[in-house]
């Protein structure tokens, strides 16, 4: 393979924009062919035909694991380690060089609606599974990509937004699990963000890729664009952003040498970007399909357990009043819920898997010898329609049937989670809410199997006896709640995100989603867990919480300088395991921190009456900050205070540690801070936030009210002078809510054209619309329409030539 630097300018500058939607160029005059990306958090999503980034077109069957939000409850780097390995095996197999994932965002607020791909309220949990997912993936020679990097938080207007947050919660907080994962696992791609991050695109930003991707964390790999998410391409090769997806045609390529010429962009930069595309393409030269591109049948039955015991220990026993769980032997059931039935197994977008094979709880239950199924009943209606004859059908079947326990599935429809649209609320549909309130009340114990991406209100808890939450548990998951609800296996699933009692207890509820384009995060550091424990809020389950049929007692708490060891005791007749969990907090500090941080974890497997030593040692992240004054991490000296346990809020052991740092604490607290010395973000101030936001690099947005550029979505169009553009986004909009309606499932495709600007379209119709034409476009949603017309019509001509002679250049033809 010819290196970069002894090709010719155009030929670097072609190697920077896909040729079609899943593929990397290729160069056959230099030995240079294309890499394959599919999609791939929780299941190879391989397409073969016409291509598309929203999971609408069919794709090869393939093995549907749990998704990051449910894997993040085992805290299990080990478990999302043999996931990643099972995809790599897949991936490879469907001849596929480099997996889109992990997702690893943090879960800034629970309405996100793409929650279900990202593993945590908490960097480190999110960045040690990362890290195991990812060795997992590459040990079979297929790239993974962690994503988005950075600040992804919010689906609407995602490809238009600007996120406005403070250096120090950027370091800290959203971007310490990337950290780690690039540390720890070395991913061969990354892949950016859509949003702006302060200012600037991340995928042109030299703050997160030039100085800390690549600088500080030493990253050699290839910065992939979200699919659309490319800004300026002259921009992103400068910084070391070298690949845009999926296909922005040749017109990448000429602006690319055209911006070497003009001075933007210096042949070396070029080259360093033309080559981590090329490091890609050596590094997945040897992976090709080693059938004929679909699991055997041995393999489906391995990567179907796989997914199973992933399931199992995903698990997380919210309740369980009376020990009404495990079901006892031979227990006769009545089981109520549409999704009981029809399994809601993993997430809608982009990461929808055509699964092979999917398991139900109904038939995973009338299949078990442990207990009895009498009758099944609907109960509710899938889309959220009032059906008051499906509740009294629900009702009077348990009265007639008089079974010794009813197993009620609810959670989330499919209209609740996916690509493309957030959240509006956190409740269950009130039709499922409805019928459990009426079944209840028939006077049975009531065992509730809860299916969710996320974080929901459940008000219902104190009317059931038992609760189980099973995630997004992936095409086995109802073979391993069977397994969990029956006493086969002992729920170990500890929840990786905060439970709020309800939605306006979060700190982020007054600003979110944000419809302009600067979404300010003026919460700083105190999101989840952080805020909750430092303004002592109450919450429903907390960060870390999770049941199980074993108990346990921690003593003998031990501090050393490199870690804590401390007993954990099985003290029940039942073997089982827990989450061992460490949080720290200086006792004197002069710098704004959330009252506990986890700093580290463990499984702990322990039989019945067994005790084991445990130890967690500290790391260059327990007990860090990054001090704005000399722009590095810093430790402060003295006392910490050490905390450990099994959720946030049971931590029995404590002690204080005294830590020789790099900086002695600051003498006295910056007052202007005011309310977020004491986490009380509800009532910050402008002035306060300002004095946090002081001192990081940002960048000025400046709008000017109904004028539109190409990077103003086009939902916003509903409010341009224009009268066709108001028309195509009213259009759009109305579609979007039909399509809803009719079908119970969002139509991705619109949604992403309404959170779309204008300058995607040239980055995602391999050719067919140039940036020159996007003027045009923007021309007519300022009034301009014959002016816009014009312009796009002689725009398009233009750019067809110019693409046939590109491609000759390149072809050497």
């Amino acid at each position: 393979m010819t290196p970069a630097q002894d090709m010719t300018l155009l030929e670097r500058a072609s190697l920077l924009s896909g040729q079609s939607e899943w593929e990397s160029r290729a160069l056959p005059q230099h030995d240079v062919p294309a890499f394959v990306m599919s999609d791939g958090p929780n299941g190879v999503r391989r397409q073969t035909g016409a291509g598309d980034h929203l999971g609408l077109g069919e794709s090869k069957p393939a093995t549907c694991f749990p998704t990051a939000g449910t894997v993040a409850n085992s805290w299990d780097p080990d478990a999302a380690r043999v996931v990643g390995q099972a995809l790599g095996e897949e991936a490879r197999d469907l001849g596929v060089q480099v997996l889109l994932g992990p997702g690893i965002n943090m879960k800034r607020n629970p309405l996100c609606g793409r929650n279900f791909e990202y593993y945590s309220e908490d960097p480190l949990v999110a960045g040690r599974l990362a890290a195991g997912f990812i060795e997992g993936i590459q040990s079979n020679g297929v790239g993974a990509c962690p994503k988005h990097f950075a600040v992804n938080s919010q689906e609407l207007r995602r490809q238009a937004s600007n996120s406005i947050v403070d250096e120090r919660t950027l370091r800290e907080y959203y971007l310490t699990a990337f950290e780690i994962a690039v540390k720890e696992a070395k991913p061969w791609t990354i892949m950016s963000s859509y949003n702006m991050v302060n200012g600037t695109y991340a995928h042109e930003s030299d703050h997160l890729i030039k100085d800390i991707l690549k600088g500080e964390w030493g990253f050699d790999g290839l910065v992939i664009s979200d699919w659309g998410g490319s800004n300026d391409i002259v921009e992103s090769a400068r910084v070391g952003a070298a690949l845009e997806m999926p296909a922005a045609g040749l017109a990448s390529a000429r602006q690319v040498v055209e911006g070497v010429r003009a001075g933007r962009l210096t042949e070396a930069e070029l080259t360093a970007s033309a080559q981590d595309v090329l490091n890609v393409v050596e590094r997945t030269r040897g992976t090709h399909p080693t059938g004929d591109g679909f699991l055997t049948d041995a393999q489906k039955a391995e990567h179907h357990e796989i997914a199973r015991q992933i399931a199992q220990k995903t698990a997380v026993l919210l309740q369980n009043t009376g020990s009404i769980l495990p079901l006892s032997h031979h227990s006769r059931l009545v089981v109520v819920g549409d999704m009981a039935a029809t399994a809601r197994y993993q997430g809608s977008g982009s990461s929808k898997v055509n699964a092979y094979r999917v398991d139900h709880l109904l038939d995973a239950l009338r299949a078990s010898e442990d207990v009895e199924v009498l009758a099944y009943e609907q109960g509710y209606d899938r889309q959220g329609a009032s059906r008051p004859d499906l509740v009294s059908a629900a009702v009077a079947t348990v009265r007639e049937q008089n079974p010794d326990v009813v197993v009620a599935c609810i959670g989330l429809d499919e209209r609740s989670e996916s690509e493309g649209l957030d959240r509006s609320h956190m409740h269950i549909p009130q039709a499922q809410l409805d019928m459990l309130s009426a079944v209840a009340e028939a006077g049975k114990p009531v065992v509730v199997v809860l299916v969710a991406g996320s974080a929901v209100e459940v008000d219902f808890a104190d009317s059931v006896d038992a609760i189980l939450y099973i995630g997004l548990s992936g095409q086995a998951g109802a073979l391993a709640t069977v397994d969990v609800l029956t006493g086969a296996v002992n729920p170990s699933g500890h929840l990786a995100e905060s439970w709020p009692v309800r939605y306006e207890d979060v700190p982020s509820a007054g600003n979110f989603p944000v419809e302009e384009r600067d979404s300010v995060y003026r919460e700083g550091p105190f999101v989840g867990y952080r805020y909750y424990s430092t303004q002592s809020i109450p919450v429903r389950y907390p960060f870390g919480y999770g049941l199980s049929y074993s108990t346990f007692e921690y003593s003998a708490l031990s501090v050393d300088d490199k870690g804590v060891s401390f007993t954990v005791t099985n003290t029940s007749s039942v073997a089982g395991t827990d989450v061992a969990q460490l949080y720290v907090h200086p006792v004197h500090s002069g710098v704004l921190r959330p009252a506990r941080e986890l700093k580290g974890f463990t499984r702990v497997e322990l039989e019945a009456g067994e005790s084991k030593q445990v130890r967690i040692d500290f790391d260059e992240y327990t007990y860090r900050h990054f001090d704005l004054a000399s722009n590095s991490w810093q430790v402060e000296s003295g006392a910490w205070e050490l905390f450990v346990g099994n959720s946030v809020e049971n931590t029995p052991l404590s002690a204080t540690h005294v830590v020789q740092g790099t900086m002695e604490p600051a003498a006295e607290k910056n007052d202007v801070l005011g309310h977020y010395w004491t986490g009380d973000v509800r009532h910050v101030t402008d002035t306060e936030f300002e004095a946090l936001y002081a001192g990081t690099p940002h960048r000025t947005l400046e709008t000017t009210p109904g004028v539109f550029v190409a990077n103003d979505a086009i939902s916003s169009w509903t409010s341009s002078r224009s009268w066709v553009a108001r028309t195509i986004a009213s259009t759009l909009i109305k579609q979007s809510d039909k399509a809803l309606e009719k079908t119970g499932a969002p139509d991705l495709n619109t949604l992403f054209v309404l959170n779309m600007p204008p300058r995607a379209m040239a980055k995602m119709t391999a050719g067919a619309v140039s940036p020159q034409m996007v003027d045009g476009i923007v021309d007519i949603a300022n009034k301009h329409f014959w002016r816009g017309v014009t312009h796009v019509i002689a725009e398009y001509f233009r750019n067809a030539k110019d693409n046939k002679q590109t491609l000759k250049e390149i072809s050497h033809e």
